[in-house]
């Protein structure tokens, strides 16, 4: 399907100009999908122009119509839903059911903001000059470049283009290289919706040819990210030049608390899916786990029980639960955290390796570790695997201290019986989500984003609309 798209610039497929082959693996067995001609400097510097001038048309284009056509491209990707579903676990190996999941969340981005179109309100201030009055417009940002990680490949391209056209925003996607197909059945269903030319485009290649000069240039406005604190970082410092607009949602390292009174079944019953869901690589999944020491040991036993009978296998099995990491990478870095942790006083429970007999993927088996340390790796840093990292705590104080201690601040979860706990959660907590008795975050409705070295801006919401937007204020006097 990589020789059928490619690159969409100005309303078109097109091959990418540059010598470099991108070669997509397939995680489940480390063979080849297929090849994608790489898009040239020249390539991304014609889809600049083509956004540029798509957005003097979509700017002028009435939010009503904008909407309908919003929808327009949700009815296409409902259409295309098993399409899609399969190219989605192929490129990242998660089973077909998260696969589908997530591109209903994505369809939903294109529904919520299509009705958003509608309610991008202003506001009227009276004025203190006589026979004045003050207005406050919202007016489309620009052109907006928008760079996605790999493991969401559908779901984190429709959070910034659904809301990005929703204001009147041209677009730029620079997807993850591991998974450019699904992009491609996305901008696919863009351009059956019939979307003016130049408003959305897709380039695919290395950051010479595709990041310098969407960075580099002037006319692109914003820039959207969704990847590594590292590499926002790197961004943040790289937008300075032309005073860009930037929403970074960056990496996390999600703890969860266990108070005393919670319902320990339903913990598990709700924690263990979570953390496995694609394999561990979800930027607010459950990472380190805090759990009173009256729960402790039932807590470990029960975790890894659950965690021995996930099957492992093709994301295209639809018996199987949990599929493998991304790449070679990612392997080598999970086993090097495992290691990290047992040389530091930490019991793998369960797991902890590479299994047997399942391929030539990049499979490592659901882990728990028990009595991990605070400066272990598994605590100390995102470990995006299927690595659950278990601690006891026994005093309130500390453990807040101890989920908060860290740079990162994009998730957080707990769980407790207790409704004025559940406020205090809410209150000492230190990130841009929290969950109380609930991981379920992710939501068109609902702005995602973290604080601290997490990130800034937000996805989703009614908020997330305002992220794609100028302010303007009008002193009118008659």
């Amino acid at each position: 399907m990589y020789n059928n798209y490619g690159l969409f610039i100005d309303g078109e497929w097109r091959k990418g100009s540059s010598d470099t082959v991108i070669s997509v693996l397939n995680p489940v067995t480390a063979e080849v999908l297929g090849d994608v001609q790489a898009a040239s400097f020249e390539d991304t510097e014609a889809a600049i122009e083509a956004a540029a001038a798509g957005f003097e048309t979509w700017r002028a284009t009435a939010a009503w119509n904008r909407a309908d056509l919003l929808h327009a491209v949700a009815d296409q990707m409902v259409a295309a839903a098993d399409e899609a579903a399969h190219r989605i676990s192929l490129e990242t190996g998660k089973p077909l059911v998260q696969a589908g999941r997530e591109w209903v969340l994505s369809i939903d981005q294109f529904r919520w903001y299509a009705e958003e179109a509608r309610r991008l309100y202003g506001r009227i201030v009276e004025s203190r000059v006589p026979g004045g009055r003050i207005e406050v417009h919202h007016e489309p940002v620009g052109v907006v470049g928008a760079f996605t990680a790999w493991n969401f490949p559908a779901v984190l391209i429709a959070r910034k283009v659904a809301p990005a056209l929703a204001a009147g925003c041209a677009v730029i996607v620079r997807p993850s290289s591991e998974v450019p197909g699904t992009a491609m059945v996305l901008f696919e269903c863009l351009r059956k919706a019939g979307l003016p030319k130049g408003v959305v485009n897709l380039v695919v290649g290395p950051t010479s040819s595709t990041y310098d000069p969407v960075l580099a240039s002037p006319v692109v406005r914003k820039i959207s990210l969704t990847g590594s604190t590292r590499i926002g970082q790197q961004m943040i410092r790289d937008s300075a030049d032309t005073v860009k607009r930037v929403s970074m949602e960056l990496g996390g390292n999600a703890p969860v608390i266990v108070f005393e009174d919670a319902d320990l079944e339903q913990v598990l019953d709700l924690c263990v899916p979570t953390k496995y869901a694609n394999a561990g690589q979800v930027c607010v999944t459950a990472d380190r786990f805090y759990v009173h020491e009256s729960l402790y040991d039932r807590f470990v036993e029960g975790f890894a029980q659950r965690a021995q009978l996930l099957k492992l296998g093709s994301g295209l099995d639809e018996t199987t639960q949990m599929g493998p990491l991304i790449n070679q990478r990612r392997l080598d870095a999970i086993e090097a955290v495992v290691s990290d942790a047992i040389g530091r006083g930490a019991r793998v429970v369960t797991g902890g390796k590479r299994p047997e007999g399942i391929g030539a993927g990049y499979f490592f088996e659901p882990t728990v570790l028990a009595d991990v340390p605070d400066d272990a790796l598994a605590m100390a840093e995102e470990n995006f695997g299927p690595i659950a990292a278990i601690t006891a705590f026994s005093d309130t104080e500390e453990v807040y201290a101890r989920a908060n201690s860290l740079p990162v601040g994009l998730a957080a979860y707990a769980f407790t019986r207790d409704p004025a706990r559940m406020r205090e959660v809410v209150a000492r907590l230190e990130a841009g989500m929290v969950g109380v008795n609930s991981f379920a975050l992710a939501a068109a409705e609902a702005p995602f984003g973290g604080i601290k070295d997490s990130g800034m801006g937000r996805e989703g919401g009614a908020e997330g609309i305002h992220d794609y937007t100028n302010v303007k204020l009008a002193q009118i006097t008659v």
